[in-house]
């Protein structure tokens, strides 16, 4: 790994807590908790102890008499399909998303487009905040399904997913929000935002890779897209894996005892960051830092630079980040949220994503800022995209 890792929100390092509980699970429980002897017995106590917490963490309530459900998936991904591909009826109709929503709620978006559905995307201002009016007028009766992000991805900004909520209720829509880069990193409750699903993956909140969930509303029902198995209510059959689960539901509950320090800590690394680039480097524009984010994402655009050049740049020298969606980061295609914003490809070219964790601390943000600072004007000086720009990095920065 990098020395300095600074792309927390393609994948956070593992909780030592976490794979500890997850150690000990395989080494004392290795039954199949659907068997009925005790050893599976054991496991199914296990998993669904687990379950409980991680609902009740998130502000849902497996107890209550109008019980809401938890689908553990193999992350964020197959979550958003489920949610999507099972929500929906076997008719097609009319589907509003943002313009901004992750690769994995666009494919199976795009899929059924293919199949006649209709897709209406909402569209965001500069500052990466989708339209309200909009909303308000493509959000109707007849709409099947309405799935807005909670927090983006790219830039970290926080969307209005309960003004959403407000809308859904009244026109009596369901809504889906992907929630992975806010769970583990703000508080979530499933109930007050009055949901019908949440998307969310535990390697996103220094949980283990290849867990998830999908939270459904009392009396929400999905098509499944898996057959073969009575598991998870038939929504998502096959054995579930209750070490990997067991390692999910630790690492939010470290988080979930001090959530507030925790946001504050790594705020404060993400401000920090972003003003020392500024004084070093007074030509870049930090993408959505007027609007409300998530703690740990900053987007900057180095002005006139090619993005992947700096990229791989900043990876020889020791610092690892991003210029996206880690499950789109083989494409040199520009970012469609950076896009979707409506910013200049100047800016858009040459944009990176710098993410961080509590697992940073200060000297290593100090050593990142001086290390971006001296690559970015060493191909500032070269210009090697051989790109022209058109106006001066101040020019485009202040239509910001």
């Amino acid at each position: 790994m990098s020395s300095i890792y600074l792309d927390n929100n393609a994948t956070a390092p593992l909780d030592p807590l976490a794979l500890e509980a997850m150690r000990q699970c395989y080494q004392q429980c290795q039954a199949n908790p659907a068997s009925q002897h005790q050893a599976g017995q054991q496991a199914r106590r296990q998993l669904e102890a687990a379950r409980d917490s991680i609902a009740l963490t998130l502000g849902a309530n497996l107890q209550h008499p109008t019980a809401d459900s938890l689908i553990f998936t193999s992350g964020a991904t197959e979550a958003n399909n489920l949610a999507v591909l099972g929500l929906v009826g076997s008719q097609p109709g009319k589907i509003v998303v943002s313009a901004i929503e992750h690769p994995s709620l666009f494919g199976p978006m795009q899929h059924l487009e293919q199949r006649g559905w209709e897709i209406h995307r909402i569209p965001v201002d500069l500052r990466g905040v989708i339209d309200l009016d909009c909303a308000a007028e493509l959000i109707t009766p007849d709409t099947q399904l309405v799935s807005i992000m909670l927090g983006n991805h790219e830039t970290g900004v926080l969307q209005p997913v309960q003004e959403i909520s407000s809308l859904c209720c009244s026109a009596g829509v369901r809504l889906h929000t992907d929630a992975t880069q806010v769970v583990g990193k703000l508080p979530v409750h499933f109930r007050d935002l009055q949901l019908h699903a949440l998307s969310f993956s535990a390697h996103k909140f220094h949980g283990p890779i290849g867990i998830g969930g999908l939270l459904l509303k009392h009396g929400v029902t999905i098509q499944p897209l898996h057959h073969g198995g009575l598991q998870q209510f038939g929504y998502r059959p096959g054995t579930e894996s209750v070490a990997l689960i067991i390692g999910m539901q630790t690492a939010l509950e470290t988080w979930s005892e001090q959530p507030v320090e925790h946001a504050k800590e790594i705020a404060q690394m993400r401000d920090s960051f972003e003003n020392l680039l500024e004084q070093k480097l007074p030509w870049i524009t930090l993408i959505g830092r007027e609007s409300l984010r998530t703690p740990n994402t900053s987007s900057v655009a180095f002005t006139g630079l090619d993005r992947q050049s700096l990229m791989m740049a900043l990876d020889q020298g020791g610092l690892a980040c991003s210029t996206g969606s880690a499950c789109a980061s083989g494409s040199s295609d520009p970012s469609p949220v950076l896009q979707a914003m409506g910013l200049d490809d100047t800016l858009i070219e040459g944009a990176l994503r710098f993410s961080f964790s509590r697992y940073n601390n200060p000297t290593e943000i100090q050593q990142a800022v001086d290390l971006v600072g001296s690559m970015a004007n060493r191909l500032r000086s070269t210009n090697p995209s051989g790109k022209m720009i058109s106006e001066s990095p101040q020019q485009a920065a202040k239509r910001l």
